[in-house]
């Protein structure tokens, strides 16, 4: 504020007006107008390059009023147009591709899908490494199209739900323990074969065991001895010739001309010979092949 004198005087009277003593101007001068119109003209430049840099990212960034880049916002969820990648875990509640392309998982090292429960604990895991696919939960099962199971594997047994299970390795199937199934069979010409290399085979069966051979023969090899047991009913040879070519031949005994025939003899102990055929029966009851 200025601060002015007033002086009174009488007509006739001329007075000079006394001076003022101070004199404030109103304003920024000097070196501080100076630091604040390059201060504004910094703001402006900060301003122009953050603006520059956004418009910069918005375009490299590809972002759209229904998403960024490859990726897309709908009413279902998130959808991916294209190849992405990952550089941290993804959780998801349902991962599915388009209805005209498949869905592939790619890694350098190895896929792995975990799933957990409401506290966070991990209640099954997928992994899909280079050289092996391990899972770990309590139950695996793979289901076909309409829903019936085709393979299931938990704790306690493994269960193959096809109506036909085909092995076509060279080997064949190994089975460490027993088998349970209802019909084995080989492909159309080419042979069946079931063996044992160091152990006993033995297929049991409550209502009978019906084995065939439509096209072929029927063999049965081992090293030591083949037991064909009935426990209730009796053991049926039926075909038009039955041939034992290496049984021992007991003794000649009787009378009368064999022509060429032979008869079955059973020893006490069960073993069985051949003894030339008479009018009457020539087994003898010890004779020395028995011994």
């Amino acid at each position: 504020m200025v601060r002015e004198q007033y002086t009174t005087t009488t007509p006739g009277t001329c007075l000079e007006r006394p001076k003022n003593e101070y004199i404030y101007k109103i304003g920024i001068y000097g070196w501080r107008k100076r630091c604040l119109y390059l201060f504004v003209l910094l703001l402006l430049i900060i301003l122009v390059v953050n603006f520059s840099l956004t418009i910069w990212i918005l375009k490299v960034m590809w972002f759209s009023p229904t998403g960024m880049g490859h990726l897309r916002v709908t009413k279902e969820g998130l959808r991916l147009e294209g190849e992405s990648e990952f550089l941290f875990p993804l959780y998801a509640k349902e991962i599915h591709s388009r209805v005209d392309s498949s869905l592939l998982l790619q890694s350098t090292h190895n896929v792995t899908v975990n799933a957990r429960n409401s506290n966070g604990e991990v209640t099954g895991r997928l992994n899909v490494g280079p050289k092996m696919v391990e899972f770990h939960s309590q139950q695996f099962q793979i289901n076909s199209k309409d829903g019936k199971p085709l393979f299931t594997v938990d704790e306690n047994e493994v269960v193959i739900g096809t109506d036909k299970l085909r092995v076509t390795g060279p080997e064949g199937a190994l089975f460490e323990h027993s088998v349970e199934t209802p019909l084995v069979k080989a492909e159309a010409f080419k042979q069946l074969r079931l063996e044992s290399p160091t152990r006993s085979l033995s297929m049991d069966a409550p209502r009978g065991i019906n084995i065939k051979a439509q096209a072929g023969n029927i063999e049965a090899l081992s090293q030591m001895d083949i037991k064909l047991h009935s426990s209730d009913g009796v053991l049926l040879l039926d075909a038009e010739t039955v041939r034992l070519p290496k049984l021992p031949e007991g003794a000649r005994g009787g009378s009368g001309i064999s022509q060429g025939l032979y008869e079955i003899c059973v020893c006490p102990d069960g073993k069985l010979y051949l003894s030339v055929a008479g009018v009457g029966s020539t087994c003898q009851e010890y004779s020395r092949v028995c011994q």
